[in-house]
């Protein structure tokens, strides 16, 4: 092979790679965030649960199902979703969590469950903080709120907990960066630098004071467990973990998962 032949070729392929970046970072929050597919869970609400709309700053509002327990109990369990899907995808867990004593209020990103807007890191914690201003005109405070992260959306349950003195913490398929996961993904490209939504949580957990139940499925193809574990490690105490062998993203919801997440809210009753 001539010299000439072989820059021709080596030109050919530093031009695709670079149509490649082009077009990851042009598309990336396309990529990231996918409201459209609907793929977990439809299984009906068996509670009777009303739905909600909460107005985030940028004055979309945001359709949300919200429990309230006939106890009356300030005890309330805040819900953020992951990067795919409605909120009706997550009713089986709103099912299963209502056998404790708390309400529920699970709430659906900008631009999913039909909501308007366009998803960003900033925005999403908008919208979360925007959940938390509605439960607070409830009289409903942050000691009394246990935040619930699912995959994305631990993320956002970290950015929302650390340095606030919340009841306890929940995080479902925790990453440790979005840079990281991306690197796992992609991992012939750049996305260090070129990644526009980051969610450091790794760098955040540290500032978390309240009491932390993770949970991750150690066959996991879309958040390697060695995230969650690395998690774990960085979480304060107090902590319990359930580390499950399953091949799935989230974790099963059976009577073992039930039996850890009871012992976690003993453990949050206990410390009042």
């Amino acid at each position: 092979m001539n010299y000439s032949l072989t820059i021709k070729i080596i030109l050919i392929l530093l031009f695709i790679y670079l149509l490649i970046i082009f077009y990851v970072y042009t598309k990336q929050r396309s990529l990231l965030y996918v409201p459209q597919i609907d793929n977990y869970d439809d299984e009906l609400l068996i509670i009777p649960a009303e739905q909600v709309f909460i107005e985030n700053s940028s004055n979309i509002k945001l359709r949300s199902i919200f429990y309230k327990h006939p106890s009356n109990t300030k005890t309330t369990l805040l819900m953020f979703h992951g990067n795919a899907g409605p909120i009706e995808n997550r009713f089986y867990k709103i099912n299963k969590l209502s056998k404790y004593d708390q309400n529920i209020l699970l709430i659906s990103w900008r631009s999913y469950s039909g909501n308007d807007g366009e998803p960003t890191e900033d925005g999403l914690y908008d919208d979360a903080r925007s959940a938390i201003k509605w439960l607070e005109e409830k009289n409903i405070s942050k000691k009394d709120i246990i935040i619930y992260g699912e995959s994305l959306g631990t993320a956002v349950s970290i950015e929302i907990a650390q340095n606030n003195n919340f009841k306890g913490l929940i995080l479902e398929a925790p990453f440790t960066s979005m840079i990281d996961a991306a690197k796992f993904h992609y991992p012939y490209l750049p996305v260090s630098i070129m990644l526009k939504d980051k969610y450091l949580s790794d760098k955040k957990i540290k500032n978390v004071i309240s009491p932390i139940f993770i949970m991750h499925a150690t066959g996991d193809d879309i958040v390697p467990f060695r995230m969650g574990e690395k998690m774990y490690k960085l979480a304060n105490s107090p902590k319990s973990s359930y580390f499950v062998d399953e091949n799935e993203h989230l974790v099963t919801y059976d009577e073992n998962l039930m039996n850890k997440m009871d012992e976690f809210y003993e453990t949050i009753i206990n410390d009042e």
